[in-house]
């Protein structure tokens, strides 16, 4: 006789027991460890959506230039699913970089005033939904030292869209801008503080060229484009909170 060993396609654990079967008599199972979300689980699912593996996989070819329709194909699945699936983790979806925020925290016991991140390069990134006429923009700061996104938001190109960016920027404690000449950013910046011209946005240029080449949405030639603006910023905010934030979602 052949044993199989059962473990959680979630965690991992080996305490696994037997939870009854399904309507169609295939045997379902419950993870013992308490930290596992996992309620029940099959060793053989009928329909490849429900397997763990492929859910994972759906994000992954999201995050690697793949539509809805190439990710529902490759596993054999429906486009429902892949819809389902990526919208489970708007919630988790993050518009400030709070993990580097976090590193450069001062302690409490240090009564120093600094800036966090001195100085940044803020810019705009064009995009559609449903239609060229429909335009979505992606906004957004890095660090003019390191690179890395600070935050983000999605909007018009207007100028409110760059004062919630401001907002969402502000407990980086900036103290210089490197921008364009877009007029938005001369009315909402302290001349002060503002340096424009191309010469000093390198670094979001670069960003600007690893987007456009890892996500379809965000290609100014593609087949690939968005038909809701929930679609269109889930996918372009997971790449940004798994690969630039570096959150585990």
């Amino acid at each position: 006789m052949t044993q199989i060993p059962v473990l959680c396609p979630h965690c991992g654990s080996e305490k696994i027991v037997k939870r009854g079967k399904t309507d169609g008599g295939k045997q379902r199972y419950l993870c013992g460890n308490n930290e596992c979300e996992t309620k029940s689980f099959l060793l053989d699912y009928t329909y490849n959506g429900n397997k763990p593996d492929v859910k994972d996989k759906i994000i992954e070819m999201s995050m690697n230039g793949s539509g809805i329709r190439d990710i529902a194909r490759v596993p054999e699945i429906s486009t429902d699913t892949v819809i389902s699936e990526l919208k489970k983790k708007e919630i988790f979806l993050e518009s400030v970089n709070s993990k580097l925020l976090e590193s450069l925290e001062v302690p409490e016991n240090i009564k120093v005033e600094i800036s966090k991140v001195d100085e940044a390069e803020a810019d705009e990134m064009w995009s559609f939904v449903g239609s060229k006429q429909n335009q979505r923009w992606l906004w957004h700061a890095v660090d003019h030292v390191t690179g890395k996104i600070l935050a983000y938001t999605f909007g018009k190109r207007e100028d409110e869209v760059f004062v919630e960016l401001k907002r969402l920027l502000e407990p980086f404690g900036i103290t210089k801008f490197y921008t364009d000449n877009w007029r938005t950013y001369k009315r909402n910046i302290d001349p002060r503080s503002h340096i424009t011209g191309k010469k000093n946005t390198q670094k979001t240029e670069r960003k600007h060229l690893t987007l456009r080449t890892r996500i379809k949405r965000l290609a100014g030639k593609t087949v690939c484009f968005s038909k809701s603006e929930k679609m269109h910023d889930i996918v372009i905010g997971l790449f940004i909170n798994i690969y630039e934030f570096g959150l585990a979602i």
